[in-house]
């Protein structure tokens, strides 16, 4: 399929589904329904972009409780219905490479994820947070349980242990919508609107995320361990972890404006397998970020900006699993913004990355990426991007275009 072909499509079906009538907002599932309040209330422009509240609700560990009802006890505070969802993902894309391949001749992805969503409240200050996939073989792809310490008004406390099948460790405690942590983005191409997606932040991980929020900002340590597939089978190896550092500033509204910026580490040797070969994974990157939403005029408008960098691998020792090449750090800028056209409705965007991949002299990776998507519905969004590649990575074989079609429901 042309990109001249592909964008007629995507109008069209945008073009239908504008002029049909309304359907009443549905809610984000779980903990909609655990709080009684639509998607909205903790969403900026559309589901996962979370808003001020939205950030408020996670730092509580998903303890509020709407008109839902509540079984009480001594030592016992927990809702009388599990709350439940069912999260898919469909997706079709394409390359425009010369080479014989599947993603250039156009894949469907049926589905690209599917998994049943779980969580809310278990008990007073405590929360959970489970995702089960659908896609053989089932398995649990991401878990966790904050505990909630409130210490003043202002301060609060949590430990939050958490694995993620590919969030990384961010998955333990991330607020922001910049792509720090791998679902909470804006663009579906995800690598080329994110510098800490493309410098490779998302991983199999566990750990425990150790968090100090305050209404100004978070400060949170994970220390945590990286499942190597291919020699750790199905259990993750115990011994020193890796850490993980995030700092993220909030402060009050600048006008309609809410602004956020925050910093990342990821550092560290970690000390697992047997006394032959005791190292299996180092970290060593660093990422910045910035986020500002608000209005332009009467539409909604996010902005996402973010620098990346992961450091080369030293010859002869234990590969920055960031970053395998030994010639020359990856390195990534991202913006991108989002404006809702017909708010809460349709919206357009567009991203650029300038990047460089480490490999050496030619190794500049830039990208240009333009997307629209259109709530059906509050929980369902078809989202299409387009990107166009420029620089010396990408390959007229294996494509300097990528077309990506998605439908996303939420119930």
């Amino acid at each position: 399929m042309t990109l001249k072909k592909t964008m007629l499509v995507g109008a069209s079906c945008l073009s239908l589904m504008a002029l049909s009538s309304p359907q009443e907002a549905s809610a984000t599932p779980v903990f909609a329904r655990q709080t009684n309040q639509s998607c909205a209330a903790c969403h900026f422009q559309r589901f996962p972009l979370l808003n001020a509240y939205g950030r408020s609700f996670k730092a509580n560990g998903y303890t509020t409780v709407g008109k839902q009802g509540t079984i009480e006890d001594n030592n016992l505070s927990t809702p009388a219905i599990l709350n439940a969802g069912l999260v898919s993902k469909f997706r079709y894309q394409k390359t425009n490479g010369t080479a014989d391949t599947e993603l250039n001749a156009g894949q469907f992805q049926v589905p690209e994820e599917a998994f049943l969503s779980i969580g809310g409240k278990v008990a007073k200050n405590i929360g959970f947070q489970a995702e089960i996939s659908l896609v053989s073989p089932a398995s649990i792809v991401g878990f966790k349980v904050p505990f909630v310490f409130p210490a003043s008004k202002d301060i609060t406390f949590l430990t939050v242990p958490f694995y993620t099948d590919a969030q990384g460790a961010a998955f333990g405690y991330e607020l922001l919508n910049t792509g720090a942590l791998r679902f909470s983005r804006a663009f579906e191409h995800r690598n080329e609107a994110s510098a800490q997606q493309y410098i490779g932040a998302a991983h199999q991980t566990t750990g425990v995320a150790l968090v100090a929020q305050h209404k100004y900002g978070y400060l949170s340590y994970t220390p945590y361990l990286v499942k190597d597939v291919m020699t750790d089978g199905i259990a993750f190896s115990t011994g020193r972890p890796l850490s993980y550092i995030r700092g993220v500033v909030t402060p009050e509204k600048v006008g309609d404006w809410d602004l956020a910026a925050g910093a990342q580490i990821w550092t560290g040797s970690s000390a697992e397998g047997t006394a032959a070969a005791p190292t299996r994974n180092h970290a060593a990157a660093w990422a910045i970020d910035a986020q500002a939403q608000g209005k332009a005029g009467d539409m909604p408008l996010g902005v996402y900006v973010a620098y990346g960098s992961a450091a080369a691998s030293k010859a002869g020792q234990t590969a920055n699993y960031f970053n395998a090449s030994t010639v020359g750090s990856k390195n990534a800028l991202t913006i991108a913004t989002e404006l809702g056209v017909v708010p809460n409705r349709l919206g357009i965007g567009v991203a650029y990355r300038n990047a460089n991949s480490g490999a050496g002299a030619a190794d500049n990776d830039n990208a240009l990426t333009l997307g629209a998507n259109y709530q059906v519905a509050r929980n369902m969004v078809f989202q299409l991007n387009h990107s166009f590649y420029s620089g010396d990575v990408k390959t007229d074989a294996a494509g300097k275009q990528l077309t990506t079609a998605m439908f996303y429901s939420a119930f």
